[in-house]
């Protein structure tokens, strides 16, 4: 197995790094665990803990689930221990016994099932079996190859086809609920321990998180640009003729050339129309026809980012001061008359654009500055992978509330907060998401351009206009993927629902813990 986890909490240290191991003298009762997953439920897990007599000396999802299934593995070697210990066999025997017998099923299935979250959980045992296990909806990715001498699973598709040099239909996707089960004597075993449930892939994995270089994603990305290309030519008054287009940052260079592939075809159509209109008897139709063919859509490669830093997963302070010196900027490409048109993956908090990128466009002097989300507004806290809990963090979000503010509308707030407060007195099944009254009033255009003037800096002399992608855009290019909680706040499990209510408590309470 390998892994790779930053802290993504806002934490950091050896203390939080993966892999966490459980420690014993049997061999086969030692427990390594990674995994790319965070579970909403860590108070039942703990409950669970210990009810079982244990005293958790760390409160953490993985540290939980590794005493979790640590217990369990004890339970299944004592149960090995009562059934074999009558036979007579030597100690090394009797725990090589163990060892060959151990299931891996029985441990999982009588855990995971309490598990609220999106995650893909691997682990060893000290003996030498291992498994790989996938949450019931798919809500984080899992893939596997596997031949005569290794079987290895990770969360991208592309990194198994280079490391291992095989094609794309020899790497398989784990099936959700589905634990892939390596015993030490090399048996592969997949198990169904959850049953498969709704598809609820994430989206946000194939828009952002994922490397573009997985087949399917590179496609749906060019088609998330390709989307908003309507929406770009509104906003430039469809004068591509003075219009200068590029991408931030290099994350979003596949989304720019489905923009581009949307644009050229709006350009196509226009001139056809315009050759249809030349009179073929005309003394310059030929210099006509040839300045209308000669038409190209403009782009250029606008901004350089130092790939060494990584504003969003920086805490805040130092997320500032990196978004204000992380791009550099290409000048003498665009003209005062023109209309600068740049893509981003997604537009979260905000920072960046105000900090440095909007300041650093405007140095170029275009009458106009066009910020494009391939994804649509980000309004919820995910609560499955990176950990974005604060709704105070979300630009989208602050757009929505000081709208209600300035037309009067604090008592919206207010109720939101009594909704959210009534909503966790209930049963965590019987939870539904009370923050979507923040967005009800206002349609996404409302939002979008007040976060225009937010995000705006008070010297910027050209025009801020933002668009995003719509929700139904985003489906229709990620088909596959529909888990969208970060957009439309529908989230797929309980504790999902849970979070978000006390996320709003907590920013209505201005208490600044995440949970």
């Amino acid at each position: 197995m390998g892994h790779l986890r930053y802290s993504t909490t806002g934490r950091s240290g050896m203390s939080y790094v993966h892999p966490f191991l459980r420690r014993n003298n049997w061999r086969s009762r030692n427990l390594l665990l990674c995994g790319n997953f965070n579970m909403t439920n860590v108070d039942q897990i703990f409950n669970k803990v210990v009810e079982q007599g244990q005293h958790p000396r760390i409160y953490s999802d993985t540290f939980m689930i590794l005493e979790q299934l640590g217990h369990a593995l004890d339970c299944e070697h004592d149960r090995l221990f009562n059934l074999y210990k009558d036979g007579n066999l030597p100690g090394n025997e009797l725990a090589k016994k163990i060892e060959d017998n151990l299931s891996i099923p029985n441990i999982l299935a009588d855990n995971a099932s309490l598990w609220d979250g999106g995650f893909v959980i691997c682990g060893i045992v000290g003996s030498g079996d291992m498994f790989a296990i996938r949450d019931k909806n798919g809500i984080r990715p899992a893939f596997y190859y596997q031949d005569d001498e290794i079987v290895v699973v990770a969360s991208e598709r592309p990194v198994i086809q280079t490391v291992m040099n095989v094609t794309v239909d020899q790497v398989k996707e784990l099936k959700p609920g589905t634990a892939i089960v390596v015993t030490k004597n090399g048996e592969v075993k997949f198990d169904d321990i959850l049953g498969e449930g709704v598809n609820q892939r994430c989206s946000f994995e194939r828009i952002y998180f994922s490397r573009g270089s997985d087949c399917d994603i590179y496609q749906e990305r060019k088609r998330l640009g390709a989307n908003v290309a309507a929406d770009v030519m509104h906003a430039v008054d469809n004068d591509l003729d003075n219009t200068v287009l590029s991408f931030i940052p290099n994350t979003a260079e596949v989304a720019f050339y489905g923009l581009l592939d949307g644009l050229e075809n709006f350009l196509t159509r226009a001139k056809v129309n315009a050759i249809k209109e030349l009179n073929p008897k005309a003394a310059d139709y030929d210099a006509q026809l040839l300045k209308i063919v000669s038409k190209r859509v403009n782009c250029e490669k606008i901004a350089i980012k130092d790939i060494k830093l990584r504003t969003f997963i920086a805490d805040g302070s130092a997320r500032n001061d990196l978004a204000a010196h992380v791009y550099d900027v290409t000048y003498g490409v665009v003209k005062p008359t023109d209309n600068l048109v740049v893509i981003d993956d997604s537009i979260v908090r905000g920072t960046t654009l105000k900090q440095s990128i909007i300041r650093m466009l405007d140095r170029l002097n275009p009458k106009k500055i066009v910020i494009v989300s391939s994804s649509p507004q980000v309004r919820y806290p995910d609560c499955y992978g990176i950990d974005m809990s604060r709704m105070s963090e979300f630009i989208a979000f602050r757009a929505a509330i000081s709208l209600l503010k300035e037309r009067g509308m604090q008592s919206t707030i207010d109720n939101v907060y009594q909704d959210c407060l009534c909503q966790l007195k209930k049963p965590i099944d019987e939870m539904t998401n009370a923050v979507k009254g923040i967005y009800a009033p206002f349609t996404d255009q409302d939002i979008s351009d007040h976060m225009a003037v937010m995000l705006k800096p008070e010297d910027t002399r050209a025009e801020i206009e933002i668009v995003f992608q719509s929700l139904e855009g985003m489906h229709q290019a990620i088909p596959t993927c529909p888990g969208d909680w970060y957009f439309s706040g529908n989230y797929p499990t309980p504790g999902g629902n849970r979070l978000v209510n006390q996320a709003f408590v907590n920013y209505y309470e201005g208490n600044i813990d995440r949970r």
